[in-house]
């Protein structure tokens, strides 16, 4: 299974087993930086954690302190190999282009509909550098 994405922020190629949020999420409050464990109790994904997979998204609950728990993240190494978005959010990935600005090594972010994530669920998946999302 092969699907063309949209690239929201270039960054590096990520694969890893995929974790399909059924619900969104806010990073402030709902990931834990320094583990990259899901902390938000009423989540349905609590306590599974991000680092090193390819996390789906189907939306973000906003918060401006967003994108400095992302670049907490990969300043611990405990981001996701790659973001899989429904939609871009501005205030998260701003924190992967900051971490870029770092030169610290950044995970790539794409977009594909929500009603297509689900699909990936528990499945190893590979994002390349050109947004080609591929079932390993």
């Amino acid at each position: 299974m092969r699907f063309q994405t949209e690239i929201l922020v270039p960054g590096n190629a990520g694969t890893g087993e995929a974790l399909v949020f059924t619900q969104p999420i806010s990073f402030w409050g709902g990931i834990d930086p320094a583990s990259g464990r899901v902390t938000d109790v009423r989540h349905p994904q609590n306590g599974a954690s991000i680092a090193g997979r390819v996390l789906f998204l189907p939306g973000t609950i906003g918060s401006s302190s967003a994108s400095a728990v992302l670049l907490e993240l990969v300043h611990a190494n405990h981001a996701p190999a790659a973001l899989i978005m429904d939609a871009p959010d501005a205030i998260l990935l701003l924190g992967l282009l900051v971490a870029k600005e770092m030169a610290w090594p950044t995970p790539i972010a794409v977009r594909l509909p929500a009603d297509e994530q689900g699909r990936f669920a528990g499945q190893i998946v590979s994002v390349g550098e050109d947004g080609l999302l591929t079932v390993v």
